[in-house]
């Protein structure tokens, strides 16, 4: 998979947590692949687990949207710096950063996630 095809995939990866569909999600990530979100937690492997975690993610929003800023591409890797933005079910806005790491396997879709960020802020703010 060349760089442009990578990037693309992660744009699709981003614009589907943008719109809170579950399935554009599950559609960039290989059936075994794996989350790290945040890198210190237990994995989330396979769809099943995937869909998971960003439904209860998505669960403490009312809206919630992660924005690229920068985008880095690299042989089987990309790596991506961004913001994110919510409004929590308690109403509470927040604002939130970090950056992900993307490998990919050799259909072109994503094998390993890897998100470097402290949620705990976040989630004390939203479930207060």
């Amino acid at each position: 998979m060349d760089a442009r095809n990578q990037v693309t995939l992660v744009k699709s990866y981003f614009q589907a947590i943008r719109e809170g569909n579950l399935d554009g999600i599950l559609a960039t990530f290989a059936a075994n692949g794996h989350s790290l979100d945040p890198v210190n937690a237990p994995p989330h492997v396979g769809h099943a687990a995937i869909k998971k975690f960003f439904q209860g993610t998505f669960s403490l929003f009312k809206k919630v949207e992660l924005n690229e800023d920068s985008i880095f591409s690299a042989g089987n890797s990309v790596a991506v710096k961004w913001t994110g933005h919510g409004v929590g079910q308690n109403d509470r806005e927040v604002r939130f950063e970090g950056i992900d790491v993307f490998e990919f396997n050799s259909e072109g879709r994503i094998q390993e996630l890897r998100a470097y960020w402290d949620p705990s802020a976040m989630v004390k703010e939203l479930k207060s």
